[in-house]
């Protein structure tokens, strides 16, 4: 059952000055204790961790009615709400739509102390510990790469960036969310067709709990006022607004505004690893033999290699096997388990394929320093989704048209030509073989 606060104000002066001292001292040993004295007077919305397009980390929010309250004394100490969250409603181009994902006082207000005593009285309902909710619709949440690669992606890079010394093991300070409220999705629309995205939830996070669109509706209707220790608020239409979003089109970018530890990922990396069955200590490290996965998409209908230069790769990738001992793997995404697509994601040390969901799967890679993603586009082609991933994951993404191979910092516009979603992809296999040679080669050099 939730902990109920009775609001037992004395004059806002105090209010604040509490506050920041409850601030100051709640990252130590007494914070629990602070909590417990502290536990008759409602506080005051903390200033923001942060506000990124899209992504907001809040202390003491409250919500009623389905609306979302920030309760301050500073209120321009805030910055706009549109920065923060949205409407809610599905992405679809056009002025009139555009327009109909800006929020209302429906969606958030800020308020005053005073007016929130006047609005709600003096009683409010705690919801403990950290909070992640997605403000989202439905229409992207049930994609494999939309859920895991850039709302929970960017919603755990933003809570990341409070602890910096994040470990390679993924040890951190950080406590795991207490629930994931998805105040637009309905049960049933949150799941891909693969069941990745439940996987991903549960393995990441156990004991969190899940909270959809029926169950923030019921809150609402009890007309009673809740209170959230800390929200992480993810926000896509929010996120489309800002600079980061406008430059590379990946939800999760402005998330990378802020610094963090290089490891930030690892914490959920390694919960899902170890949920299908991987021991931490198996593959991805850079003395470990290389494991190269090749992603085939010769059965999907679309976005294809050529026929003969999807057999010209399978040959090249099989001389690396016989010749260098290298482990090399030849598989179709869809016709693994779950468990077997987690397991070798993460002991795969080069991933490569056509531009597509099965891609995805390099969210598992160790980003060691020799981990590499190969992408083939059509000659001319170019989309962000992949390459931008796996950099922010600290793994060297390589590009291929035909023979020809570009990395970040040099790459190509976006681009769609003709062809890109076709199935006569080229590809020089021979130039792939050798420019796996080549980065773990470079890579044996600087272990030794």
């Amino acid at each position: 059952m939730p902990q109920t606060t009775v609001v037992q104000h004395t004059e806002g002066e105090f209010l604040v000055a509490y506050f920041c001292w409850f601030r100051a001292l709640r990252s130590s040993p007494f914070a629990l204790f602070l909590r417990l004295i502290f536990s008759l007077f409602l506080p005051l919305t903390g200033p923001p961790f942060l506000v990124l397009a899209g992504f907001t980390i809040l202390d003491n929010i409250y919500a009623h009615n389905g609306t979302l309250y920030i309760i301050s004394e500073s209120p321009k100490s805030f910055p706009q709400i549109r920065a923060m969250i949205s409407s809610g409603y599905p992405v679809f181009n056009g002025e009139a739509e555009v327009k109909k994902r800006e929020p209302t006082e429906k969606d958030m207000q800020i308020i005053t102390l005073k007016q929130a005593e006047k609005m709600f009285g003096k009683l409010a309902h705690r919801l403990e510990g950290v909070t992640f909710m997605s403000n989202d619709p439905p229409q992207f949440i049930n994609h494999y790469y939309h859920f895991a690669a850039e709302l929970f992606f960017g919603i755990w890079r933003a809570y990341s960036s409070l602890d910096p010394s994040i470990k390679s093991t993924g040890q951190t300070m950080l406590p795991p969310p207490r629930r994931f409220v998805f105040t637009h999705t309905t049960e049933d629309k949150w799941r891909d067709y693969a069941k990745m995205n439940q996987w991903i939830m549960h393995a990441s996070f156990p004991s969190a709990s899940l909270e959809f669109s029926t169950d923030w509706k019921d809150r609402a209707e009890t007309q009673r006022l809740w209170f959230f220790d800390r929200l992480v608020l993810g926000d896509r239409a929010a996120a489309m607004r800002g600079k980061p979003f406008v430059a590379t089109e990946r939800y999760a970018s402005a998330a990378f505004e802020l610094p963090g530890s290089a490891m930030w990922f690892e914490p959920v990396r390694t919960n899902v690893v170890e949920f299908a069955g991987l021991h931490r200590s198996e593959g991805g490290g850079t003395m470990n033999k290389p494991v190269i996965t090749y992603v085939n998409r010769q059965d999907w209908g679309r976005r294809m290699l050529k026929p003969e230069d999807h057999e010209g790769l399978v040959r090249a990738l099989r001389r690396l096997e016989k010749e260098r001992g290298w482990e090399v793997n030849i598989v179709a995404m869809d016709k693994l388990t779950r468990e077997e697509q987690f397991q070798l994601a993460g002991r795969t040390t080069i991933m490569m394929g056509v531009h597509g969901n099965g891609l995805t799967s390099l969210l598992w890679m160790h980003p060691t320093p020799r981990a590499a993603v190969m992408e083939f586009f059509y000659p001319g082609g170019f989309a962000e989704d992949y390459e931008w991933t796996a950099r922010a994951l600290g793994i060297t993404h390589y590009g291929f048209w035909g023979g020809q191979y570009f990395s970040s910092p040099d790459l190509p516009p976006r681009a769609y030509p003709e062809g890109f979603q076709g199935n006569e992809i080229p590809l020089d296999g021979e130039a792939v073989a050798n420019l796996v040679v080549h980065q773990l080669s470079l890579n044996d050099e600087a272990d030794d």
